[in-house]
């Protein structure tokens, strides 16, 4: 493994190559869990993506309640929800995602990315991993951000 990936993660650190879920991601991304399970209702760990990887589309299943919130601490990504436009994303922003919207996020092309990922306490809660985000839908990103931008 090449020693690049020890510069990121910000200041929770990169942890180690993300082998669970590694099918629901293009590219390599490392976990760094910061609580332990059964040490609390509400599960945090930074998640750092190599430059170009992104996980899968996907939700966050909850009859009540439940969901995933995204603070971001190194580098920059993206985000989206199905049919809204990309969000650039950088050290310091928020991300609140509702339970059961189906979403993506990941680095950008050029930059390593981290977030702690907070999964949100609620009724029933579970994940439903979707189809990948193509590269012809991600290679769109940056031109349609420029195009926004003018």
């Amino acid at each position: 493994m090449n020693e690049e990936y020890k510069k990121h993660g910000g200041v929770f650190g990169v942890g180690e190559p993300n082998t669970a879920f590694a099918q629901y991601f293009i590219g390599n991304s490392y976990l760094n869990p910061l609580t332990k399970p059964g040490e609390s209702n509400v599960s945090l760990a930074n998640v750092t993506f190599e430059p170009g990887c992104r996980n899968n589309w996907h939700k966050h299943l909850s009859k009540s309640g439940g969901g995933q919130i995204l603070i971001c601490v190194d580098g920059e990504g993206w985000y989206q929800e199905w049919g809204k436009d990309a969000q650039k994303l950088k050290h310091g922003d928020v991300v609140v995602i509702p339970a059961n919207v189906k979403h993506w996020h990941g680095a950008k092309k050029d930059s390593w990315f981290s977030h702690i990922s907070i999964e949100v306490p609620g009724e029933n809660t579970s994940n439903e991993w979707l189809e990948e985000v193509s590269d012809e839908e991600y290679n769109k990103l940056k031109w349609l951000i420029k195009c926004m931008e003018l």
